[in-house]
C-alpha cells in the first residue's frame, strides 16, 4: 500500500472524545492534488502527462449531474462495474468531484461524478453548488439525471438551465416504478431539450449498457489520460475516509450526516488513523454510541470493505460550525 498525503495539521476549535481502534486480524469487532484539495477538470487536463495516442483512439470526459439523490454515485458505480463512490440515501452523500475510468476498446471515457445541486444553507452547500455547476461546463458530454419516482420540478428544471443543450438526460431508479410513470417522466424531462433521453435503473442496471454504448460513440479523438488498468483516480488515503462516512451516514439520522466529516490523518500501513469531526458537543454521544457502539459497528463495517490485515482507528473531534468557516472547509477539500 503506497502512502498517501496525510494530514497532521489540526483543526481549530476541536476537541478529542474517543478513540476506537478497529483492526487487525485479532480483532473481533474504498482527483486530489499535492495538498489534498480537490482538482477541477481543467487543472486536472492542464496536469496530466501527455500520453501516446493510439491511432483512432477516442477519450473524453462526461459529468453526471443532477439534484440529490436522483442516484449519480449508483450509477457510476453501475456503470464502471466496482464500487467507487460511496452511496446512501441521504442527500448530499457526495461531496467532492470523483473520477471514474470506464476502458474499452479504442475508447476511454472518464466520468466526473458531481454532489447534488441543491439549495444551500452552509459556505459547504454552496461550494458543493459551485463544484457540480462547474463540472458542467468542461466537460465533453453532460448527463442530466432526474428521479423516476419524484416529480420533475422546479428544482430539476433550474438545473437544467446550467447544462448545455446537447446533454444527455436520464431518468434514473425505473426499476421502482411502472411503465407509465417512466414515460410520463420522460415527456415531462423532454422539456429540458437534452439530446438524447435513457430511461435507466442503476440499481438493477437495466438500461445501462444502451447508455454507455451511446456515451463511447460521443468521445471525440484523444488520448489515454489514465492507464488501461486504472478505474479511478481516487487516492487511498479519501477513500477510506469516504468509507467511514459512508458507514456513519447508514446509521445516524435526522441533521447528523451533514454535520459529519472525516479525513484520514495518520497512514502506516496497516495501521490507518481516520478523524471524525462533529459540529456540536452534542453530536459526539450520537457518534460514539453507548460504550462505544456506533464507533464498533462502523469500524467493522468499513473493515469488510478495506484490505485484509487493516487496523482502523476511528477518533471522533468537535469542530464547531465547520460547514460554515471558510479555513475549516479549505482544510477539509471541499
Amino acid at each position: 500500500m503506497t502512502q498517501p498525503p496525510m494530514f497532521d495539521d489540526p483543526l481549530e476549535g476541536v476537541d478529542d472524545e474517543i478513540d476506537a481502534p478497529v483492526g487487525g486480524d485479532d480483532d473481533d469487532v474504498d482527483a486530489f492534488d499535492a495538498q489534498g484539495r480537490t482538482m477541477s477538470v481543467e487543472e486536472f487536463l492542464a496536469d496530466s502527462v501527455d500520453q501516446a495516442t493510439p491511432e483512432g483512439f477516442r477519450s473524453g470526459f462526461v459529468s453526471l449531474v443532477g439534484r440529490p439523490n436522483v442516484g449519480k454515485s449508483t450509477l457510476l458505480n453501475r456503470i464502471l462495474g466496482r464500487k467507487v463512490s460511496i452511496v446512501s440515501d441521504k442527500p448530499q452523500t457526495t461531496r467532492n468531484q470523483i473520477r471514474g475510468v470506464l476502458n474499452r476498446p479504442g475508447v476511454q471515457v472518464v466520468f466526473v461524478d458531481t454532489p447534488g445541486i441543491h439549495k444551500p444553507r452552509t459556505l459547504m452547500g454552496q461550494r458543493l453548488n459551485d463544484s457540480a455547476i462547474g463540472a458542467a461546463g468542461s466537460v465533453d458530454v453532460v448527463c442530466l439525471l432526474v428521479d423516476a419516482t419524484a416529480p420533475v420540478g422546479r428544482g430539476d428544471a433550474w438545473v437544467a438551465e446550467r447544462v448545455p443543450d446537447d446533454a444527455v438526460v436520464i431518468v434514473n431508479k425505473c426499476d421502482l416504478v411502472s411503465k407509465d410513470k417512466v414515460l410520463s417522466q420522460l415527456v415531462r424531462a423532454s422539456e429540458f431539450n437534452g439530446s438524447e433521453y435513457f430511461p435507466v435503473s442503476a440499481r438493477t442496471g437495466e438500461g445501462v449498457e444502451a447508455l454507455i454504448e451511446h456515451l463511447c460513440s460521443r468521445m471525440p479523438p484523444g488520448p489515454r489520460w489514465y492507464p488501461a488498468d486504472m478505474v479511478t483516480d481516487v487516492e487511498e488515503a479519501f477513500w477510506v475516509a469516504e468509507l467511514v462516512r459512508e458507514k456513519l451516514l447508514a446509521v445516524t439520522r435526522d441533521e447528523l450526516p451533514h454535520s459529519i466529516a472525516c479525513r484520514v490523518t495518520e497512514w502506516a500501513w496497516p495501521r490507518v488513523r481516520v478523524e471524525i469531526l462533529v459540529e456540536r458537543e452534542s453530536q459526539k454521544g450520537i457518534v460514539i454510541g453507548k460504550k462505544g457502539a456506533v464507533l464498533k459497528q462502523v469500524g467493522v463495517a468499513a473493515r469488510q470493505e478495506m484490505p485484509e490485515g487493516a487496523f482502523l482507528e476511528l477518533h471522533v473531534k468537535v469542530d464547531k460550525d465547520w460547514q460554515r468557516r471558510p479555513k475549516a472547509l479549505d482544510r477539509l477539500g471541499y
